[in-house]
């Protein structure tokens, strides 16, 4: 069989497949789970830094390893899952990430937290490129709206980390975290649900999967390369306001300790109302348009994020969170489509480097605020977008198409 037909009759069969709502919704449920449990690591910062007396640089290390590790195994596990799929590992990882849970409850010592962390990172570095190839299954011709409610579950449990600090931690402090072994075994147990599915599915699955090749590899890859430049700045910028902001409106603009999250939590509900929104928008324009539009769109807003005060912080950092993320779940189904028959591996190294760029953002960013003040950190979050102008260097959609049918 030729690339060309491999990659026509790969194309039929997705176009021919249903979108299964009922997957797609449970998958993205198990992601809010999920993420809700990296959500208390930012939440606790604040708890944290006063029980363990830690310097910015020593918080930013704390989101580092977490993020980290999430990042070096999530392409790992894509390559794995890509080779021969294993739809029950899911259900294990987040056990892991509820014991990451307990130990961190129970820490009373900087390396222990580290520690605690790192098997967050791990349980989610397993879960993300398997979740990923369900979504894409299940989502039939409707990619962009398939990953947007995929990558929404996970948005808004990143969301929920300044909530969790207001109602759990500031009540109960650090013995809270031990709450979260609830939710984790929850997503462990709709995860087996999914794995019974998806394992149903696999043999219709490989046969498709089998039939995928691609042309153009050496264009492909290059795109793939400044996509991946573009979500590090924009997970930098994502850090720098989820994990700082807090600090600069108590320090800065003298805000209360409860105004200070709630805006940060309007931040990241924003960010996961755009990640909805941005699927369907992009099915009907054009992920690549959306990509561009997302992020520099954002930059008038991010521009007064340093500057405004009082009640206007609170819609400026909104539409800044609502604009920048719209293309959130935009950017995977892209790149899935840069690499098609690559779903594990590509998406492992577009969640992947999501999370580990902004733990890396946030470890540079606390060592910048220790030197020169959390103000020139802001200032610089708020020059970030403008990483969306290599956006116009990336093929078109229709170029992808034409890639796909084998045409120059």
């Amino acid at each position: 069989m030729s690339a060309h037909t491999g990659s026509v009759n790969a194309s039929v069969a997705v176009h021919a497949a249903p979108t299964v709502y009922r997957m797609l919704f449970a998958i993205s449920l198990v992601h809010l789970l999920n993420d809700s449990l990296q959500a208390v690591i930012p939440a606790l910062l604040p708890v944290l830094e006063a029980n363990l007396a830690l310097t910015y640089t020593q918080v930013g290390m704390i989101l580092l390893v977490m993020n980290l590790t999430a990042s070096v195994l999530q392409p790992v596990v894509g390559y794995i899952s890509d080779r021969k799929s294993r739809p029950y590992m899911p259900p294990v990882a987040l056990l892991i990430s509820g014991l990451g849970m307990l130990a961190l409850a129970l820490a009373s010592n900087y390396y222990v937290v580290l520690l605690a962390v790192a098997c967050v990172g791990i349980g989610s570095a397993v879960f993300h490129p398997e979740a990923s190839r369900v979504a894409h299954h299940a989502s039939g011709s409707r990619r962009g709206l398939g990953q947007s409610i995929f990558q929404v579950g996970g948005n808004a449990g990143q969301a929920l980390a300044p909530l969790m600090t207001i109602l759990i931690f500031k009540q109960l402090g650090q013995p809270g975290a031990m709450w979260f072994l609830v939710p984790a075994a929850a997503a462990s147990a709709v995860l087996v649900y999914v794995a019974l599915w998806y394992q149903g599915q696999q043999r219709a699955k490989k046969a498709v999967a089998a039939a995928i090749a691609y042309t153009h590899r050496n264009k492909r890859l290059v795109a793939l390369g400044l996509l991946v430049l573009i979500v590090s700045i924009r997970s930098w910028m994502n850090a720098g306001y989820q994990s700082f902001y807090q600090f600069y409106l108590m320090d800065t603009r003298h805000m209360s300790y409860d105004s200070a999250q709630f805006c940060v939590f309007g931040f990241l509900l924003a960010g996961a109302i755009g990640t909805f929104l941005g699927g369907p928008i992009a099915d009907r324009f054009g992920k690549r348009n959306l990509l561009i539009v997302s992020t520099l769109g954002a930059l008038p807003l991010t521009l007064l994020t340093p500057y405004v005060s009082g009640f206007w912080i609170y819609p400026a950092l909104f539409l800044s969170g609502l604009v920048m993320l719209s293309s959130f779940s935009v950017t995977v189904v892209y790149a899935q489509e840069l690499l098609p028959g690559r779903i594990g591996t590509v998406s492992g190294l577009i969640i992947g480097l999501a999370f580990g760029m902004g733990g890396m953002g946030a470890l540079v960013l606390g060592y910048l605020a220790d030197l020169y003040g959390i103000t020139s950190v802001i200032t610089l979050c708020s020059l970030m977008p403008l990483i969306g102008a290599l956006g116009l260097l990336l093929p078109k959609d229709q170029t992808l198409r034409a890639w796909a049918r084998g045409e120059q």
